[in-house]
């Protein structure tokens, strides 16, 4: 069964309006028509069957008719703060940071990032991540949309209100205290966690410095260096076994 994005859904209420572009999805890519069946959610944890009534161009309307129970979101809210990557690496890496369950990606941009956040901006890059986002939560069945926050500075971001747990991964070959990641094994659970990976070429020594000042935790995943693009996933599918997701 086909899912839909519907952000003004409620669930008391009986028809409900798709956006424009999921409209035209269902209408003119997937040819739905009137009495057909789907699936509609919210991005805020509720799915429902429904059945559609209206299926014009640029225009759809569907009946809620029962709840769904949607795939269980993780045991940890997890934001991932991912340094920007090259060309189509970072659409990856949003796409599968949303398909293990993160509630929120933060895009920063470091010292070896090689754009800026004017750059970003100007070229609508979070709105393409949104749009990759929101394939990923189809693809996985969530009923909840990640948010995908605006970029910042690392500078900026450590100034930001901290959730409970901060970890920087880091190079193998950076000189630091980084502990084994499965260490945290020992430790509670937290209520929520910023998981913080670099660019192409990683972190540099300042930038470890300012983090471990502002009481991130630099651990690392091994001996051995992974893509830019491998990492958050790494990361995360370890996180998420310790934590019970």
């Amino acid at each position: 069964m086909h899912r839909f994005f519907a952000p003004s859904l409620d669930p008391g209420d009986d028809i409900v309006e798709l956006p424009r572009d999921e409209a035209e999805h269902l209408t003119r890519v997937l040819r739905i028509g009137v009495g057909d069946m789907v699936a509609v959610f919210d991005g805020r944890g509720h799915e429902f069957v429904a059945r559609v009534t209206v299926a014009a161009r640029r225009e759809a309307r569907v009946q809620l008719l029962s709840r769904v129970d949607a795939a269980p979101e993780a045991a940890v809210a997890i934001t991932l703060v991912q340094a920007v990557l090259k060309g189509e690496k970072m659409d990856d890496v949003v796409r599968d940071a949303v398909m293990l369950g993160v509630t929120s990606i933060q895009p920063l941009v470091t010292r070896r990032t090689e754009t800026t956040i004017g750059a970003l901006l100007r070229g609508a890059r979070p709105d393409r991540w949104r749009r990759v986002a929101l394939a990923s939560v189809k693809q996985s069945r969530r009923a909840m949309f990640p948010e995908i926050r605006t970029p910042l500075t690392l500078d900026h971001y450590l100034g930001e209100p901290p959730p409970a747990l901060r970890l920087m991964l880091v190079e193998p070959s950076v000189p630091s205290t980084a502990v084994a990641l499965g260490r945290l094994r020992s430790r509670p659970t937290p209520q929520d966690a910023a998981v913080l990976v670099g660019p192409e070429g990683g972190w540099d020594e300042a930038e470890c410095a300012a983090a471990s000042a502002a009481g991130i935790e630099l651990v690392s995943l091994g001996p051995r260096t992974l893509r830019a693009d491998a990492v958050a996933v790494a990361a995360l599918s370890i996180l998420q076994f310790l934590w019970e997701s």
